[in-house]
């Protein structure tokens, strides 16, 4: 058994080698750290889920992974006891923030102008109204009718919009491959679809309010749906003939999962405009439409 001297003894020389002068610790600072580096972080986020595995020995892993491919899910993470390990925590939180942001964060004008979009806004005046007050971004602002009514073509027979929703990333990443395969499968068909117009803090039913500014027969939206935790880029086509300002939701067609992991940009353009055309013959959208 210890005695009281010899803890005591033992708790001092504890102390001591813990106390480190401010001079010392400097040093060892300066001597752990390099002076520069030149070498970049690896992005947490940069493999994809279905090419990550953490379960230690696992019995069949080729077999895991095969099952991974099918699946964006969170398969085989493992965990630190009752806890995430630290590299799936990481990540889920990477992937939470890529989720926010792509709220938060407008569309570029470098994108608004590369693609030639005619920008506008509905009646939300920032970010926060957007998120808060839907209903506002249904309705095209004052300033905004004005300029599309000039700008826009009245009675067209198709008009394709854009709005960025709940996802910025997503319109970047998916418009400048979308918008050339529509413009195309409809020129097939004998269509134009003349300027686009581009709604900031914009809701699906912002369509509405366009179709009866400028007499469109059909109204094509494409737009940033609420973003996940495996991607923040999938886009959304609604499409209504002849769409009213407070009409069912049961009159719009749908077209979803637009984005690199789903449906690619180019193939759900092309799908888009042979949807339209079979719209414009029916006279019909939604669920009234056979498809």
């Amino acid at each position: 058994m210890y005695q009281k001297e010899d803890i005591n003894q033992l708790v001092a020389q504890v102390l001591a080698e813990m106390m480190l002068s401010p001079c010392s610790a400097q040093k060892s600072c300066d001597t752990a750290l390099p002076e520069s580096c030149d070498e970049a972080i690896e992005d947490i986020a940069a493999p994809t889920l279905q090419e990550q595995f953490f379960v230690p020995h696992a019995i069949n892993q080729e077999g895991y992974m095969a099952i991974k491919q099918h699946t964006p899910a969170r398969l085989g993470v493992w965990r630190a006891g009752p806890r995430y390990n630290t590299v799936s925590l990481l990540r889920f939180r990477a992937d939470h923030a890529t989720a926010c942001d792509s709220v938060f964060t407008d569309v570029s004008e470098k994108c608004i102008e590369s693609n030639g979009f005619v920008p506008g806004q509905s009646r939300c005046a920032d970010r926060d109204e957007y998120v808060t007050r839907p209903d506002l971004g249904r309705l095209l602002s004052d300033e905004t009718k004005a300029e599309f009514k000039n700008k826009l073509s009245s009675n067209a027979k198709v008009v394709v919009m854009v709005g960025d929703g709940l996802s910025s990333a997503a319109i970047e990443a998916n418009v400048a491959d979308v918008i050339p395969a529509i413009t195309q499968g409809l020129k097939s068909h004998g269509i134009d679809i003349g300027p686009i117009p581009f709604v900031k803090y914009c809701r699906v039913a912002a369509m509405e309010d366009l179709a009866e500014l400028i007499s469109a027969e059909l109204v094509c939206c494409l737009i940033g749906e609420r973003p996940g935790l495996v991607t923040s880029e999938s886009m959304s086509a609604y499409i209504a003939y002849k769409p009213t300002i407070g009409m069912p939701e049961s009159r719009r067609t749908v077209v979803s999962n637009i984005h690199k992991g789903g449906t690619p940009s180019v193939e759900a353009g092309a799908y888009i405009a042979d949807l339209i055309k079979k719209m414009l013959d029916m006279k019909m959208s939604g669920v009234e439409l056979n498809l």
